[in-house]
């Protein structure tokens, strides 16, 4: 499991990164009641950049959750980085939430795409 911690308010964002065959999927939850509010493919296409792969991204989001920008932050960043098909899932519950809360998980997506995209190619 890979996970990222907001220091200054004790947030976190954990992720179970399993691969199958060539190819990734990362389940991403946080706050008080993790689920699936969203779930994103990138697939690999030949594109400019020091990998030579563009993401090409597909998105189903379960009305109302918002966890787009966070799983395709991270399934973009995998898919781009190592060229995998990538399908991460999110799901990110917090009651009462204010708009720096929302940034702070933002953030820390952005934290965790790294660590997982840092953590899958140590491993190669």
């Amino acid at each position: 499991m890979v996970r990222v911690v907001d220091d200054a308010g004790g947030r976190v964002l954990t992720a179970r990164v399993c691969e199958i065959g060539d190819d990734v999927v990362v389940a991403v939850g946080g706050g008080e009641r993790p689920h699936v509010g969203c779930v994103v493919l990138a697939v690999p296409t030949p594109g400019r950049g020091p990998t030579g792969f563009s993401p090409s991204t597909s998105v189903l989001t379960i009305p109302p959750h918002k966890e787009e920008p966070i799983a395709r932050t991270i399934a973009e960043a995998v898919c781009s980085r190592l060229g995998k098909v990538t399908v991460v899932t999110a799901g990110v519950h917090e009651d009462g939430i204010d708009r720096d809360g929302i940034e702070t998980y933002l953030r820390l997506g952005a934290e965790l795409a790294r660590a997982v995209v840092d953590d899958l190619a140590s491993a190669r």
